[in-house]
C-alpha cells in the first residue's frame, strides 16, 4: 500500500485532491484571519487553553500539562507574534498545498498546527485535517507530483547534493529502497 502511495501515479491523481482540499481549508481559515474585521488575536484561545486545559476524564488532572505550561510560559507572554505566525502559518500552508509546492514541509506544520489547536481543546476540523495530512506525508513527493513540486524538488536536490560535497568533501551516499 505505501508503495503504491509513494509512486503510482492514480495514487498522485488521488492526493492532488486530498492536498487541493485541506489546502484550501488552510488557505480560507488563515485568509478569514488576515483580511476579518477585527485584526485576529489569539489571546482569548491561549486564555481559554490554560483556564480550561483538557483533563483526564472522572478527574482535574491535566491530560497536557507541559502544553498548558508552554503556553503559560511562552506563548501568551509573546502574543503579538502569535498572532502573526498563525494566520499567515496557515494561508502559507494552504498555498503550499494548492499550489504543491514544498508539499511535505506544508502538511507538517499543517498538521502541527492542528495538534496544538487539538492539544488546547478545540476539536472542529482538526483531526480530520490532520488524518488526510497523515495521508499526504506518508506519500511523500508523490503528493506533489501534479504541483510544482514536480519541478522545486530535483532543483533543491541538486542544491543539497552540491552544498554537502562543498561542506563534507565527498559525495552524498544514496539511500537505495
Amino acid at each position: 500500500m505505501m508503495n503504491w502511495l509513494r509512486t503510482n501515479k492514480y495514487a498522485a491523481i488521488l492526493l492532488m485532491f486530498v492536498r487541493l482540499y485541506v489546502g484550501y481549508e488552510w488557505l480560507t481559515a488563515g485568509w478569514h484571519k488576515l483580511t476579518g474585521a477585527k485584526p485576529f488575536d489569539a489571546t482569548g484561545f491561549l486564555n481559554n487553553a490554560v483556564a480550561k486545559p483538557v483533563l483526564e476524564t472522572g478527574t482535574t488532572d491535566m491530560l497536557y500539562p507541559n502544553y498548558v505550561a508552554f503556553l503559560k510560559a511562552f506563548a501568551l507572554p509573546n502574543v503579538k507574534l502569535f498572532n502573526v505566525i498563525i494566520p499567515w502559518g496557515e494561508l502559507l500552508v494552504g498555498l503550499g498545498l494548492i499550489l504543491g509546492c514544498l508539499t511535505t514541509a506544508a502538511v507538517f506544520f499543517g498538521m502541527l498546527m492542528n495538534l496544538m489547536f487539538m492539544l488546547g481543546g478545540t476539536v472542529s476540523a482538526n483531526p480530520w485535517l490532520f488524518f488526510l495530512g497523515t495521508i499526504v506525508i506518508a506519500a511523500g513527493a508523490n503528493a506533489g507530483k501534479f504541483g510544482v513540486d514536480y519541478a522545486v524538488l530535483p532543483l533543491l536536490h541538486k542544491w543539497f547534493d552540491k552544498a554537502w560535497e562543498r561542506i563534507f568533501h565527498k559525495p552524498r551516499g544514496r539511500l537505495t529502497h
